[in-house]
């Protein structure tokens, strides 16, 4: 166990949650019998009551060994930052500073990545390893969408609103273009420029310069924390640039654009700027203000900043919330899932003693991590380079849409993605009304996260200066770059059996012989994203269960290490009117309240994320 580090140069041991020698016999024992039934029989196998118990242990292995905190590397030109001040008890920052009062760096914009993988396997691979096979070659060969294979299990408001938190969660930069990775290509292969250029990953500017024996260390230019940082910006200055001065208020965009009146700012020339994200980002611009206005009816006297900071603070909970007791159970919709993410908020026993009663046990496992204890498992909070890896699902994104009418389904417009990326989304929005928009997500499908279903538009992706791009061979390039390990030694990592062939790591004996012929042969060298896109999915699963497992680590700890959502989850930090907005409300209600006339349609599910009914035509 390593020592915290002070930022002044030296080596030191990375900390990690290993906690072996002080947990108790007992669960010891439970962890290591959830290990045994996993590899034996698989926690989706199981009935209900012991796929839960058997995915706690699961969790419990995952806290103790792999969490890996890069902090205590060497660092340098740290910014100064001062002792907590009484209002950062109870508001949340702009660049995240300040969540842990005690450690004020922890999670805040411009901090590293951590790992869930050992720094001995963290490195990443030298050329020319690291170029084979091409990127090119296996996003070509494996990857390419020959027909779209829907998830029909949900609807296509998944994808945007996966866009919609990765804004939040997760950004490495745009890249270092004057030192690009250099990715040869076939003599057969269409690309008009040779070789592709691929900018390389920002270097750390925190890492000081010279060998000191760890692996390289990459900044997250978002807060690290579940504070809809997408919503509010990244900074003090891009926050009051995106606020009105009164009542609390953000600014509501328009005509598409959320930065009408600071074009530098426009998120159209950021990639990855689409039509589903606009969607995401207005909805939750409206449901801020009505919050504000809420707060402004309840608390007449307090300042636009008091409203700001208690909204932001609702807004933030409710995404979360949303995030952890719908968006996931809709894209895992196994049956010991869905009750499991439940128990992550309200607890085993379940909504409704929590509704009558509030918390009545500090165990998570009884009534939820929400409200509970902040717990970091010994390790400081920080988002993963593995957790970046998984959540890298291009495949949920068709390639060709259809709006329609909410009123009577009648059909509006076909496009392709190319037609809603980029300032091309801001002429749909200017062409259509949200509720039709909305609606033609909900009643339309994503695509599975499997094998041969990437968008082909996004595998020749025009980024905001005009370039093109396969963004299929990017996803493979970055996670080799990150120094994330490969599919099989990945599985080890996380207590997994590995593939022993081509033939054991996909049911599809198609899909065996094209990667057995991609990796010529060595199951070692498969790819952590072709891997999981190959192998077969538990029941209800929209991605696979090797992503699952970086899920079930870090999906309760973003909970669990965010005081806002922990031990300041009260009414003297929220007060009473916030928690009850956040406990009343799901993504339904928010989307009826802002846009009533999808009530009609919405009215068959019970879950938003759940492909709607169909309008009827009008007679």
């Amino acid at each position: 166990m390593g020592r915290a580090h002070n930022g002044s140069a030296g080596r030191t041991t990375p900390r990690s949650a290993d906690k072996t020698g002080t947990a108790s016999w007992f669960v010891q024992l439970h962890n290591e019998l959830a290990l045994a039934v996993d590899h034996k029989i698989g926690w989706q196998n199981l009935p209900k009551a012991l796929g839960m118990l058997t995915l706690i242990g699961l969790r419990d292995n995952l806290r103790r060994r792999n969490l890996f905190d890069t902090s205590t590397y060497p660092a340098r030109n740290l910014p100064p930052i001062g002792p907590p001040e009484p209002r950062h008890l109870t508001e949340r920052t702009a660049d995240g500073t300040y969540n842990d009062l005690a450690n004020p760096r922890m999670g805040m914009t411009g901090s590293r990545f951590g790992r869930n993988a050992p720094p001995e396997r963290s490195f990443p691979e030298t050329e020319p390893q690291i170029m084979t096979p091409s990127p090119r070659e296996v996003s070509r060969a494996v990857l390419t969408r020959h027909e779209f294979v829907p998830a029909e299990s949900v609807n296509a408001l998944v994808a945007a609103w996966l866009q919609f938190m990765i804004r939040d969660w997760v950004s490495h930069g745009q890249g270092m273009v004057d030192r690009s990775w250099h990715i040869q290509l076939a003599d057969d292969d269409p690309w008009p420029v040779r070789p592709m250029l691929v900018p390389r990953t920002l270097a750390d500017p925190t890492r000081p310069d010279g060998d000191d024996g760890l692996p390289p260390t990459f900044i997250n230019e978002k807060s690290h924390w579940w504070d809809a940082s997408q919503l509010y910006g990244d900074d003090l200055a891009a926050q009051r640039q995106l606020r009105t001065g009164e009542d609390g208020k953000l600014k509501v965009p328009r005509n598409g654009s959320l930065f009408s009146d600071d074009p530098e700012r426009d998120p159209a020339s950021v990639p990855g700027f689409w039509v589903g994200l606009a969607m995401m980002h207005t909805l939750f611009i409206l449901e801020h203000n009505a919050i504000c206005d809420r707060l402004r009816g309840e608390y007449p006297g307090w300042s636009d900043e008091e409203i700001f900071q208690r909204a932001r603070l609702i807004t933030a909970a409710l995404i979360a919330k949303i995030h952890t007791v719908e968006w996931t159970p809709a894209v895992i919709s196994h049956p010991t899932m869905v009750t499991g993410m439940r128990v992550n908020w309200f607890g085993v026993l379940g909504e409704r003693v929590h509704r009558l009663f509030g918390r009545i046990s500090s165990s998570e496992v009884l009534s939820g991590i929400v409200g509970g204890r902040t717990d970091h498992f010994g390790v400081p909070f920080s988002l993963t380079e593995e957790f970046v890896a998984v959540y890298r699902m291009h495949p949920l994104v068709p390639d060709d849409w259809s709006f329609r009418s909410v009123a009577d389904n009648s059909l509006l417009q076909e496009a392709t993605f190319r037609d809603l990326a980029g300032r091309h989304a801001y002429e749909i929005l200017g062409k259509h009304t949200l509720p039709d928009l909305f609606y033609s997500f909900g009643t339309s499908h994503p695509g599975l996260v499997t094998l041969h279903n990437y968008p082909k538009f996004l595998q020749e992706f025009q980024r905001p200066d005009g370039k093109l791009t396969d963004l299929g061979a990017v996803d493979i390039l970055r996670i080799r770059e990150l120094g994330v390990p490969r599919y099989n030694e990945f599985r080890r990592l996380l207590h997994l059996p590995p593939a022993k062939d081509f033939e054991s790591l996909t049911d599809d004996p198609v899909w065996a012989d094209e990667l057995r012929r991609v990796y010529e042969g060595d199951i070692e060298r498969v790819d952590l994203m072709v891997g999981m896109f190959a192998e077969p999915r538990p029941t209800g699963f929209a991605f696979s269960d090797t992503a699952f497992r970086i899920f079930v680590l870090m999906a309760s700890r973003r909970l669990n290490s965010d005081r806002f959502l922990t031990k300041d989850y009260t009414p003297q930090v929220y007060t009473q009117t916030g928690l009850d907005w956040i406990e009343n409300n799901s993504m339904a209600s928010v989307l009826l309240r802002h846009f009533p006339q999808l009530r009609s349609s919405m009215k068959s599910v019970n879950n938003a994320f759940a492909p709607w009914k169909v309008s009827s035509p009008a007679r």
